[in-house]
């Protein structure tokens, strides 16, 4: 039994279609972007010169070329009739002299020739057809029109019953401009806008070239200087944020520098006092449990000194960058950290949001700050405020204490890391602290408080 083949399905036909079309264009068109921008350009102008000649030359100069030609033709057909009228050969002379003077029509009469070819010899344009039409509805004989023979004038012959009357007449009454005149103004024109175009596109495009160049040095490891923003708006920003990603990453490369460098200097203390205390242990010989407790107790504590220190190292080096922003109150995480620095016994905390606000953070990164913030500031003041206000662009947030403060000239130092190691710490919270702001794309300074300790201020954009 035989299987029925279904027929090929129209739209997987149109998608092959497609995808070959698709294919061709590609290979057609310029792979730059500057060749597509200008192609983008030059192709509409195109089209807009071409209908532009097209309305001129099509419909003005044809009905010029028509008015023209039938003027002509009607001065020709009156003078026939009169030659008609008075076949005399004086009345035939003055007639032609007349319309010589009149009309600027040369008539020359030659009797007994013939025409050797009817027709005319076309030129490009729309006045040759329009001459000879009308010469065929006005006159209704043989005829032949010669327009190359002199450059200025314009021959008629026309094969009368016993002769041939040729009428020279000025080019000018015949043809407006030469057409070649209107294509040289249309192409000429385009060409220009075109020049221009590329001139300006140029230099965008150079712009996004040295974006591109910087990112790809950057990308293989090498030291570069930031990028003078040029070139169009958009440019500009994309060249601003570049900037602002590598100063990102470089400071990103310099902490975990300071990390790793770290590690071996502040484990170097425990782990030498766990090897002497190691070394000192008796090899040989009874060994009671009560006399080793306290050399156990010391390593003990080392060990938890290193985890101290090592958690600290990963909670740095780990960052918030998993977390998903989402939009918290402002009001509501203050709140929250208020409520935890007084439950570990710091009751004059103060907390001021005029009015509702709402920023997009990593919401579980951001309290960590504030926190970590808030506990530094327990460790030195009596009297913590919290508050934020609202401005244009951002969101300000205030963290102010009654405390002993920090020196102008160490306000900057202690957000290196394990600038300070007091109470305990690694020195890593302000620089945790810092590195999470700057990951949200805000900032954190440190000023002079008017409760007389430390302000913390946090700028968050909105």
């Amino acid at each position: 039994m035989t299987q029925r083949k279904d027929p090929p399905s129209p739209v997987a036909g149109r998608s092959a279609i497609g995808a070959r079309a698709d294919r061709l264009v590609r290979r057609v068109l310029p792979r730059s972007l500057l060749g597509r921008m200008l192609l983008i350009g030059f192709i509409p102008l195109l089209v807009t010169q071409g209908i532009s000649l097209e309305l001129f030359y099509g419909n003005y100069l044809k009905i010029v070329s028509r008015r023209l030609s039938a003027g002509v033709v009607n001065n020709i057909a009156m003078t026939i009739d009169m030659m008609e009228r008075y076949p005399a050969p004086a009345d035939r002379a003055w007639i032609l002299d007349d319309v010589h003077q009149r009309a600027q029509l040369l008539m020359t009469w030659r009797e007994g020739e013939n025409l050797a070819r009817v027709g005319t010899n076309h030129v490009l344009g729309p006045v040759d057809d329009d001459l000879v039409r009308d010469l065929r509805g006005a006159i209704g004989r043989p005829t032949f029109v010669d327009w190359k023979s002199d450059r200025h004038i314009v021959s008629v012959f026309i094969q009368m019953p016993d002769g041939v009357l040729r009428v020279d007449t000025p080019r000018k009454r015949l043809d407006v401009a030469p057409v070649w005149l209107f294509v040289a103004w249309a192409t000429g024109s385009a060409l220009l806008l075109f020049c221009i175009a590329a001139f300006f596109m140029r230099n965008q495009v150079r712009a996004i070239r040295r974006l591109a160049r910087a990112a790809e040095l950057f990308g293989l490891g090498r030291d570069i200087d930031p990028i003078q923003p040029e070139g169009a708006q958009e440019i500009r920003k994309a060249a601003v944020a570049f900037n602002r990603m590598r100063d990102r990453i470089f400071r990103f490369v310099e902490q975990r520098t300071s990390v790793l460098a770290g590690v071996s200097h502040d484990l170097r203390t425990p782990l030498t006092r766990l090897r002497l205390t190691l070394a000192m242990l008796p090899r040989e010989g009874d060994i009671r449990g009560e006399d080793l407790r306290p050399d156990i107790e010391d390593m003990i504590a080392d060990v938890g000194e290193m985890e101290h220190m090592i958690e600290g190292y990963l909670s740095f080096a780990r960052g918030e960058g998993a977390e998903v922003p989402s939009q918290v109150d402002v009001r509501d995480l203050l709140d929250e950290v208020a409520a935890g620095v007084r439950r570990i016994g710091m009751h004059e905390v103060t907390v001021s949001v005029p009015r509702r606000m709402e920023i997009v953070v990593r919401v579980a990164a951001f309290r960590r700050v504030l926190s970590n913030i808030v506990e530094n500031a327990r460790r030195h003041a009596t009297h913590i405020w919290l508050s934020a206000r609202q401005k244009r662009n951002s969101t300000v947030i205030y963290i102010d204490d009654d405390g002993c403060g920090i020196d102008e000239s160490r306000r900057e130092s202690v957000f290196r890391p394990f600038e300070s190691g007091r109470d305990g710490g690694t020195g890593l919270g302000l620089a945790i602290a810092r590195d999470i702001i700057h990951a949200h794309g805000g900032e954190i300074r440190l000023e002079s408080s008017p409760s007389g300790g430390l302000r913390v201020r946090i700028i968050v954009p909105n």
